[in-house]
């Protein structure tokens, strides 16, 4: 099962002079290359110098971005602006925040997993693919460090791992306000703790949340490493490039939170809602909600989570109506994908991926051609990205309950793109994992 260890982490030193606040950045993954500059213009020592050399993200760059980013790490340790601790530590993580009116304080914290194929002890939820895998590999050979961390979930229904962790933690070392989301850092370098967390890992899964890329790149990193320096034989098992750095989150914490995103699609023939009925029929109950258009993200988030399961929403640019689809045929899955379990086939963003847009958008009002499709999770963008321009439909869902990764991990299926999103994000630049 889960195999943890403390680490010796790279930080940004700790002077009065080096706003923290202005020197971490989001995961690479999320940004732009607007989004990049305006991080820089915030301070020059940014994170994201490092971590996103080469945009847009997840594509390959040429190795002289990689090798300049390693030019710019190599100089802030030489000046002191990022330094190695001393002595290695599991380092409890805290990101404090508001979601419609609520405020949630999510509790982790940040170590080195043991690198094991996925479906043993890691278990995935998502695909990944070639580019951003290529990408974060040349970076990890030009830094020799994995930069930003990947989200890991845990079953602890009692808390006791994030307990023992928080037990005499006192005030934070580090501590930043990032567009709304308070960062807190601790180091723990007690012996008697860390054993005895080690203890209660060690017979855990770890669930990824977020960051199956960077897991795979760590994976393929150790590969490569294996047949550079070791003619292909194991690596001894100590070695840095065993281990990946996690953030690990119980899945009982109070303040996990997963939002669903929203899918939008932009059409190449008309749309009417006759014909999503036609469509449809007896496999959806379609209804007129009644809801105007600048009251449908009240409708998302108040109305749609208290509705029956497999309850979807639809809203049309060109009648600004809102309509409910509810699914009154459940198996509706099992014909398309008799090779998928049935939690996959439950799962409200396979129904609308694998039927409404594969079997029913696709062919019906888009000349059987794969439908342009964007995404949101914010419920106030749902209606002004859906404006007959940019997207003529939103198909809007409930958030993936967390219960489905555990379920799919028995399976060994992994979920549609975009079927999770934990909000927020973690930060980049608060710990940096140094292999070699």
């Amino acid at each position: 099962m889960a195999n943890i260890r403390p680490f010796h982490a790279i930080r940004y030193a700790r002077h009065t002079d080096l706003p923290l606040a202005s020197l971490i950045a989001p995961p690479y993954d999320v940004l732009d290359e607007q989004q990049k500059r305006a991080l820089q213009a915030r301070h020059p020592n940014n994170i994201v110098t490092i971590d996103l050399p080469f945009t847009p993200p997840k594509s390959v760059g040429p190795d002289s971005v990689y090798e300049h980013a390693n030019i710019t790490l190599r100089a802030w340790l030489d000046a002191g602006i990022l330094v190695k601790d001393r002595r290695q530590a599991m380092y409890p993580y805290t990101q404090s925040f508001q979601h419609h009116g609520r405020t949630y304080h999510r509790r982790g914290f940040i170590c080195l997993v043991k690198l094991t194929p996925f479906g043993e002890d890691v278990i995935p939820h998502e695909k990944t693919y070639p580019g951003p895998i290529e990408d974060r590999l040349k970076l990890m050979h030009a830094t020799g460090c994995q930069l930003s961390p990947v989200f890991g979930l845990f079953n602890d229904p009692r808390n006791e791992v994030t307990s023992l962790l928080y037990k005499q933690v006192g005030r934070p070392e580090m501590s930043a306000t990032v567009d709304g989301v308070t960062h807190q850092l601790w180091s723990v370098i007690d012996g008697a703790v860390e054993n005895q967390v080690l203890h209660e890992m060690v017979d855990k899964h770890i669930y990824i949340a977020d960051g199956h890329h960077r897991y795979t790149t760590a994976l393929h990193y150790r590969t490569q490493v294996e047949r550079n320096e070791n003619g292909g034989k194991p690596l001894p098992p100590s070695h840095p490039a065993n281990f990946c750095m996690f953030v690990l989150v119980s899945m009982q914490d109070d303040g996990l939170l997963i939002l669903p995103t929203h899918r939008l699609l932009k059409l190449s023939q008309p749309f009417s809602i006759d014909g999503l009925k036609k469509a449809t029929h007896g496999v959806f109950e379609i209804a007129d909600t009644g809801i105007a258009p600048d009251a449908v993200a009240r409708w998302i988030d108040e109305q749609l989570p208290r509705l029956p399961n497999h309850t979807f929403g639809l809203y049309d640019s060109a009648s600004k109506k809102l309509l409910r689809l509810t699914l009154t045929r459940p198996d509706v899955l099992r014909t398309l994908e008799p090779g998928r379990g049935d939690a996959w086939r439950q799962l409200d963003v396979a129904i609308l991926q694998r039927y409404l847009i594969d079997e029913v958008f696709q062919p019906a009002f888009n000349g059987g051609a794969e439908v342009k499709k964007g995404y949101t999770s914010e419920s106030a963008k749902v209606v002004p990205m859906t404006n007959g321009n940019d997207h003529d439909l939103a198909l809007i869902l409930k958030p993936t309950p967390l219960h489905a990764l555990a379920d799919l991990g028995k399976t060994g299926d992994v979920m549609p793109q975009k079927s999770t999103f934990f909000f927020p994000k973690l930060a980049t630049g608060l710990t940096v994992y140094p292999l070699r």
